[in-house]
C-alpha cells in the first residue's frame, strides 16, 4: 500500500438491532495522515487500498496502540487507547481517495471533516450522502432506529422515564459532535452536523446553517445558510432571510455570499454575490428577476437578468417605492457595468 491516505478518522457510534450503523462520532478526523499512522493502519489492518470503514475489536485497538507507541506517533496511540473498553461499537475509516460516501461511517467523517474545518464547503465529494444516511430519531438516549423507537419509547415510560425526540432527521446537530472554537451559536438545533463555521461566527436563535455550507467568519447569521451555500468574510445575514441552495431551486448554480456584504432582514438571494453587496430587507433576487441598472445619478442605462450579475461587486439591490421596478446602482460608474455586461455577452 502506498504510505499515503486521503482521510482517517476513528469513531464511536450507535447501531440498531440488525447491526446497522445510524451514527458516528470522530473525535479527531484527520485529513492526509502522518506517514507513521499510515503504515501502522496497514500493517495492523492489514489494510491494502480502497475506502473501508473497518470495525475493530479490544485485540486489535491494543495492537494499534502498541505499534504506534513503537513509531513513536504517541498522540495517535493516545487516541486509540481512549477507545478502550468502550461499551459502544468503534469503527476505522479508512479513505484512500475523495469518492462519494458508501457507508454510514464514511459518510460521518465526511461530515465531520467539514465541522472540523479540517476542508471548505465544496472542497469534498458528497455525493449520494443522503443514500448512505438512514433518517434517524435524535432523542435524549442518543440515537434511535425509527423502526424500533415505539419499543424503546414504551420502555422508557415502564421505567417512569420519558425518550424525549428532539428531532427525525438524517442529519444530527453539529455541537452533540464538534463545537468549532470562536463561534457563538444561539439555538444549537439550527446548525447541522456538516456546516462550516469559520472563527467570529455568531449564528443568532433564527438563524440556521445546513451541511456543505457555512461561514468564512467573522459574520453574524440570522437568517438561512442553506446547502452548498459559503458566506465570506465579514457579511451578515439580516433576520428571516434565506439563500436559495442548490436543492431549493438554484439548479447547478453554486451560491456564495462575497465579502462584507449584507443582505437585509426577509430578504433573498438566489445568485453569487460579489463583495460588498447588498440587498435591501424584504427584497428577493433571483436569477430570472429583471434588473434594472441605474447611473450615479439614479437614471436607467440597462435593464439585464440578474444572473448577469452574478459575482460581481459593489452592488446595491432595492425595490424602487414609485413603481416597484427591481434597481441596482454600483459603488462603480454604473456606465462601467453596462459596458462590462455586455462585453461578457
Amino acid at each position: 500500500m502506498a504510505n499515503t491516505l486521503f482521510s482517517f478518522g476513528l469513531g464511536v457510534g450507535t447501531r440498531n438491532a440488525a447491526g446497522d450503523w445510524l451514527e458516528v462520532y470522530f473525535p479527531q478526523p484527520q485529513l492526509n495522515p502522518k506517514n507513521c499512522l499510515c503504515e501502522t493502519l496497514s500493517t495492523v489492518l492489514d489494510y491494502t487500498a480502497g475506502n473501508l470503514a473497518i470495525d475493530l475489536d479490544q485485540a486489535q485497538l491494543s495492537a494499534l496502540e502498541s505499534a504506534l507507541n513503537d513509531k513513536q506517533c504517541h498522540h495517535q496511540a493516545s487516541l486509540v487507547a481512549s477507545f478502550k473498553n468502550s461499551k459502544q461499537s468503534i469503527v476505522a475509516v479508512l479513505l484512500a481517495s475523495d469518492e462519494k460516501p458508501s457507508s454510514v461511517p464514511e459518510a460521518y467523517l465526511k461530515l465531520h471533516l467539514l465541522s472540523h474545518r479540517l476542508v471548505k464547503p465544496h472542497q469534498i465529494n458528497l455525493n449520494g450522502l443522503f443514500g448512505a444516511l438512514p433518517n434517524v430519531a435524535w432523542t435524549n438516549q442518543g440515537a434511535v432506529d425509527l423502526n424500533e423507537l415505539p419499543q424503546r419509547q414504551l420502555d422508557a415510560r415502564l421505567q417512569g422515564e420519558l425518550l424525549e425526540v428532539m428531532s427525525v432527521d438524517k442529519f444530527p446537530k453539529m455541537t452533540n459532535y464538534v463545537v468549532p472554537a470562536g463561534v457563538r451559536i444561539a439555538h444549537t438545533a439550527r446548525v447541522r452536523l456538516g456546516a462550516y463555521l469559520g472563527n467570529g461566527t455568531t449564528i443568532m436563535h433564527e438563524g440556521f446553517v445546513n451541511f456543505n455550507a457555512g461561514t468564512e467568519g467573522p459574520g453574524m447569521i440570522e437568517g438561512r445558510i442553506s446547502a452548498g451555500v459559503f458566506v465570506g468574510a465579514g457579511s451578515d445575514l439580516g433576520g428571516g432571510c434565506s439563500t436559495m441552495g442548490t436543492l431549493s431551486g438554484g439548479n447547478n448554480v453554486i451560491i456564495s455570499i462575497g465579502d462584507e456584504c449584507l443582505i437585509g432582514a426577509n430578504a433573498g438571494v438566489g445568485i453569487p454575490l460579489g463583495d460588498r453587496c447588498t440587498i435591501e430587507a424584504g427584497l428577493y433576487v433571483t436569477a430570472g428577476s429583471v434588473v434594472t441598472v441605474l447611473d450615479e445619478n439614479g437614471e436607467a442605462v440597462d435593464t439585464v437578468k440578474a444572473r448577469e450579475l452574478a459575482g460581481k461587486s459593489d452592488l446595491l439591490f432595492r425595490r424602487n417605492s414609485q413603481t416597484g421596478a427591481l434597481e441596482v446602482r454600483t459603488n462603480k460608474s454604473a456606465i462601467e457595468l453596462n459596458e462590462e455586461l455586455h462585453a461578457n455577452n
